[in-house]
């Protein structure tokens, strides 16, 4: 998908537990880890999460990563699976109001995976998930890729 490089820059754990349960809504991934923060069209606004400065990125950009979700636990319709909206990666980034309407007027599928399968998408999928709903936990391990970790001279991505 990245055409034969992918270098991994980030990783995440989910785990949603009867403990430890939210709601997300739907959106797009389009905030990046930079190394530094700098100055160029279409990157921003800049945050700092945990130390890290992070921009959001442009389409062009955003086309370039890939997420690979690996599945702990078994994602079933009752314990909140990620729910995505079909094709939507290929609008680009949209705006949160163009976020909603697409989710809303389109057929959206719930992801469920048995345990230890992936589920490969693009950070411009439209995306959200539920509560669990049950009390079995979702736990997954969210690792994104890029075909570099240098976008142009002065933009890297942190790896973290």
């Amino acid at each position: 998908m990245l055409g034969g490089s992918a270098i991994p820059f980030r990783a995440t754990s989910f785990a949603k537990t009867p403990d430890a349960d939210w709601l997300v809504a739907w959106h797009q991934d389009t905030a990046l880890p930079f190394t530094e923060r700098f100055d160029a069209p279409g990157f921003g606004p800049w945050s700092v999460k945990e130390g890290v400065d992070y921009a959001h990125a442009p389409t062009e950009v955003l086309q370039r990563v890939v997420a690979l979700r690996i599945h702990l636990d078994a994602s079933t319709e009752e314990n909140g699976p990620l729910r995505v909206v079909p094709g939507s990666h290929v609008h680009g980034v949209l705006e949160d109001d163009e976020v909603a309407e697409l989710a809303r007027r389109s057929p959206s599928v719930a992801c469920c995976v048995a345990r230890g399968g992936v589920l490969v998408m693009s950070p411009l999928l439209v995306h959200a998930s539920s509560k669990l709903g049950a009390a079995r936990p979702r736990r997954v391990l969210h690792l994104e890729y890029a075909d570099t970790l240098e976008l142009a001279p002065g933009r890297e991505l942190r790896v973290c």
